[in-house]
């Protein structure tokens, strides 16, 4: 569970001696995937203490960001579950800064994420584009004022 970004890893069970897979990545858009065999990566992280030490950080920092998504899954409702989906794809809070047009994503996709019906993100996107935290007409764009959402104890106001 969770959403990775540009200069993310995935795959460090195989590193850690996970003998089966138990997750899976999928694109939301045109990506360029770098396989680095175990044996190689291995080799690397021994070699290479800077790496290894930007390695361990980026792997404790995902960690963290995973139980996170984990609190927010089981704590927050799907409002505010939506608002963080969007905020985390707008890249918000990163270093390089916040996109404002995201990629290309569905309905269907964000509810799988959220965890919630397609009926229920339609509900939602179409109450933040009322209340000006998102403009969704063929490309998706987020703004500042959907860090309301998340921020809030109590839901946004049903308008």
């Amino acid at each position: 569970m969770g959403m990775l970004g540009p200069g993310d890893f995935f795959g460090e069970g195989a590193l850690a001696g996970q003998p089966v897979r138990l997750a899976s990545a999928t694109a939301m858009s045109s990506s360029r995937i770098r396989v680095v065999p175990k044996r190689q990566m291995l080799r690397l992280l021994h070699q290479q203490h800077d790496l290894s030490d930007r390695f361990i950080t980026y792997m404790l920092a995902r960690n963290t960001r995973l139980e996170e998504d984990l609190v927010d899954q089981l704590f927050n409702a799907s409002e505010k579950r939506l608002a963080r989906t969007l905020l985390m794809l707008a890249r918000y809070g990163k270093p390089d800064g916040p996109i404002r047009v995201l990629p290309k994503v569905s309905q269907g996709v964000l509810a799988e994420i959220v965890g919630t019906t397609r009926s229920r993100v339609n509900f939602f996107m179409n109450k933040f584009r009322k209340l000006g935290f998102i403009e969704y007409n063929g490309v998706l764009k987020v703004h500042d004022a959907l860090l309301s959402v998340v921020l809030h104890d109590s839901p946004t106001p049903d308008k």
